[in-house]
């Protein structure tokens, strides 16, 4: 948790000033990816609606080496709400009022004051009827946030991404993806390509394979687990004899989940990585899908080696890139925004 910093301020402040002496255009949303701030009354901030709120939004990130918060919060009350603070990249206004609601809900807006700009409105007759609504929706709250900064990189990698890495990625496996710019390292095999930004700090990798879909239990954890094992032990050796990369089954083991991307199924598993014979490891998250047209299951994978740093932002990045892969017969689709938010506007 913070309080809006002067220096913050200040660079809202210059930046809307620009604006004002050019007369009425958009600006574009402020903030480093994560960045939210929170519009509520004080004494409901401090209450436990409040709490329920900043316990939601700083609950650690899933599957990385150290806590980091899904979120990092600032808070302002509303009177304090001006132009300077309008043009944040995300928003959470919270609204306690009895005169005007019956029943606890949500809405969002996009660019209401900020090009990019997602802002999320609870509202509540009181405190107590939104503590529990927050609880009963904490999922899609926290997804909505975490969609919108996917969104944002994703439509980054659709303008910026390693056209190197994309064209050995067809000419290899007849698909597509937007790996970040800077992976411009590779590697590949049979089936296997390896590519790198091979970065001293802050290290990001994907990985693409294939094999053919031949068994129904193919999309289980324990079947990808296995055959993610396998392969990173082929192809991804350490920097010692009979080293090589594995999934890391202790600290909470991996998560599995069933996703939806592009309209079809898909297996996300995201956890650690570790070096065997070696001390190394790290963040992974990794997509599953079936390309029907030629009885084949495609992964891609983004991991992080970044010892020294937070990785909430990177493995979001490498994240971003996976939903960009099109497989046979999505090549012609648009390019619209994967991550659309689960809520009622």
């Amino acid at each position: 948790m913070k309080t809006i910093s002067l220096f913050f301020s200040m660079m809202l402040l210059v930046i809307c000033m620009g604006a004002c002496e050019g007369g009425p255009v958009v600006s574009k949303a402020t903030g480093s990816p994560g960045d939210l701030i929170v519009v509520m009354d004080k004494s409901a901030w401090e209450g436990p609606a409040g709490i329920a709120i900043k316990d939601l939004l700083s609950s650690d990130v899933p599957g990385l080496t150290q806590p980091e918060p899904v979120m990092d919060i600032s808070y302002t009350e509303p009177q304090n709400f001006d132009r300077m603070l309008q043009i944040v990249r995300n928003i959470m206004i919270v609204e306690i009022n009895p005169s005007m609601y019956t029943k606890a809900g949500m809405n969002y807006s996009q660019d209401r004051w900020a090009k990019g700009q997602m802002i999320l409105k609870l509202q509540a007759p009181d405190a107590a009827s939104l503590e529990l609504y927050i609880t009963n929706n904490a999922k899609s709250i926290l997804d909505f946030f975490v969609k919108s900064e996917l969104n944002r990189t994703i439509e980054t990698l659709d303008k910026t991404y390693s056209s190197y890495t994309y064209k050995k990625v067809k000419e290899i496996f007849d698909v597509e993806l937007k790996a970040p710019e800077s992976m411009k390292f590779y590697k590949d095999t049979t089936n296997f390509f390896w590519a790198s930004n091979n970065a001293a700090e802050g290290r990001r990798d994907m990985i693409i394979y294939s094999f053919p879909y031949t068994d129904n239990n193919t999309f289980t954890p324990e079947y990808l687990i296995a055959k993610r094992d396998s392969v990173l032990k082929a192809n991804i050796p350490g920097s010692f004899e009979n080293s090589y990369m594995t999934t890391e089954t202790r600290f909470g083991g991996v998560s599995f989940t069933p996703i939806t991307v592009k309209g079809k199924y898909c297996a996300e598993i995201r956890g650690l990585w570790k070096m065997v014979g070696d001390m190394m490891g790290g963040p992974f998250v990794s997509h599953a899908r079936l390309d029907e047209a030629n009885q084949r299951v495609i992964v891609v994978e983004g991991f992080v080696y970044a010892p020294e740093k937070d990785k909430r932002n990177i493995i979001r990045q490498v994240e971003a890139s996976l939903y960009t892969l099109k497989l046979p017969g999505e090549f012609d689709q648009p390019d619209e925004e994967p991550l659309q938010a689960e809520l009622s506007n």
